[in-house]
């Protein structure tokens, strides 16, 4: 009996249990990721979102989701997905959080995925090897071989398109990325694509030789896709977030940090980069790696550094009286303990510890700014960077953001900013230009090695530890 009794009792109590249960309230989205303490976020590997630099995992979609964790106060869980139909139904099956992965906000889009509001505006366009056909108008696209990624914003467009020129056709590939055909095209393996703007800025910088035919779309806007669910907490708290992104002004210096760069490069001188690269980079490369293990370095930028200062030529001379791989002064190189500046290992040394020392004497700006502020300092002078750092203070700008900075190293040649100033006259300029050529040739020697000998298969899935990055 009592056996029985007790049965009952936890029968009873099992029942009653799930009753609470089921009358308690469900946890939302927002709730569930600040219980979890994870944030799951379905990205791809490209320039335009995620992608290793120098300083490690970089990209505009990476550091927004960081910078959104961080706001939240939780981790960030990147899950890659290269197909762009296969993120897309992930997404909508509400196998991630959110998708930040370059997505164009679309009409079709929208009736089964919800949107955050845009971080970027961008346009279609179509796309050409120089060389190869021309098209002037959609009539010529008839004329020769046209691919693009299946379900992109781009397929919509062209089936448009169609209405009006149904002779249109082009061949769809669910295999293959954006940047893929770009290549596709620069290697004449197809005649034509259609890429976003963004993208196009930054691939032709490998291949000079694609060109812009014209754009094939007004401006669209690129932004975060949600599941279509009841929920949208996390929505909401996504809005909030661009929204004070947008308002301080964090959004733009995000976006300069990622392009910035990208309009100040001279395409042109591709071809000689690539060249060299072939050519002269094998008989170094050692050297840079070594140099670059004992100092914390990328061997990479280190490489593209040394380029942007002598074209990796071991005999080069200013003349100003620099000498060398690494184009060191007298003093530094007595300064350093460099004997022979134009021995290729002693200089490439010296300049490697050169380098860190002034890495490691910005310890007071975050990265990856810190090291465009050491490449800067590697050019002009650290005295010189400082003083743009205040003449930035005085024109109500970030003195820690490589973006406010190079708006005021300019100035260093008016009287009216270097008097106040304390080293005085400098050619601004230059320093801003050479960052940013550093920063092309570093991004297209990352893409030419990775080219030659593709790294390991990356994990689908890496949990990123976030902390404040804008």
């Amino acid at each position: 009996m009592r056996k029985l009794l007790f049965t009952s009792l936890v029968v009873l109590a099992a029942v009653v249990g799930l009753a609470l249960n089921a009358c308690a309230p469900q946890r939302s989205t927002l709730e569930e990721v600040l219980a979890s303490g994870e944030l799951r976020v379905l990205t791809r590997n490209s320039p335009t979102t995620y992608y290793l630099g120098p300083q490690g995992p970089t990209g505009p979609e990476y550091d927004l989701v960081k910078a959104f964790a961080e706001s939240l106060g939780v981790k960030v869980r990147l899950i890659e997905e290269e197909n762009l139909p296969v993120l897309l139904k992930r997404i909508a099956r509400g196998e991630a959080h959110l998708a930040a992965a370059g997505l164009t906000v679309t009409e079709s889009r929208k009736r089964f995925l919800r949107f955050a509001p845009p971080y970027q505006s961008i346009t279609q366009q179509v796309v050409y090897r120089r060389g190869g056909l021309r098209p002037r108008g959609i009539d010529d696209l008839i004329e020769g071989h046209l691919e693009v990624v299946a379900h992109s914003s781009h397929v919509e467009q062209l089936e448009a398109l169609q209405a009006t020129y149904p002779e249109l056709d082009w061949a769809e590939t669910e295999d293959t990325t954006s940047t893929e055909l770009l290549n596709l095209v620069a290697e004449e393996v197809i005649d034509f694509t259609i890429a976003d703007s963004n993208e196009v800025s930054l691939v032709r910088r490998y291949h000079p030789e694609v060109q812009v035919a014209f754009d094939i779309s007004a401006e669209q806007h690129l932004a975060w896709a949600f599941p279509r669910t009841a929920d949208d907490s996390l929505l909401q708290a996504a809005r909030q977030f661009f929204e004070k992104l947008r308002k301080s002004g964090e959004l733009k210096h995000l976006l300069a940090r990622h392009y910035g760069h990208v309009s100040d490069y001279d395409y042109a001188g591709t071809p000689t980069f690539l060249r060299h690269v072939n050519r002269r980079l094998p008989s170094y490369r050692e050297l840079f790696e070594r140099a670059a293990r004992e100092n914390d370095l990328d061997w990479m930028l280190l490489a593209a550094t040394a380029y942007q200062e002598s074209h990796w030529n071991p005999l080069a001379v200013s003349p100003t009286g620099v000498r060398g791989m690494m184009m060191l002064t007298r003093t530094t190189a007595r300064q350093l303990g460099i004997a022979k500046r134009t021995d290729p290992a002693q200089s490439i040394e010296g300049g490697a510890r050169y380098l860190r020392g002034l890495i490691d004497r910005f310890d007071d700006i975050p990265e990856p700014d810190r090291t465009w502020f050491a490449l800067a300092a590697y050019n002009v002078g650290y005295g010189h960077v400082r003083d743009a750092m205040w003449i930035t203070e005085q024109r109500a700008g970030d003195p820690t953001r490589w973006a406010d900075v190079k708006e005021s190293l300019p100035l260093l040649r008016r009287k009216k900013w270097y008097r106040k100033t304390r080293y005085g006259y400098a050619r601004g300029h230059e320093p801003v230009r050479y960052v940013e050529n550093i920063r092309s040739y570093y991004e297209i020697l990352r893409w030419r090695i990775t080219q030659e000998a593709p790294p390991e298969k990356t994990p689908k899935s890496i949990l990123v530890f976030s902390s404040p990055v804008l």
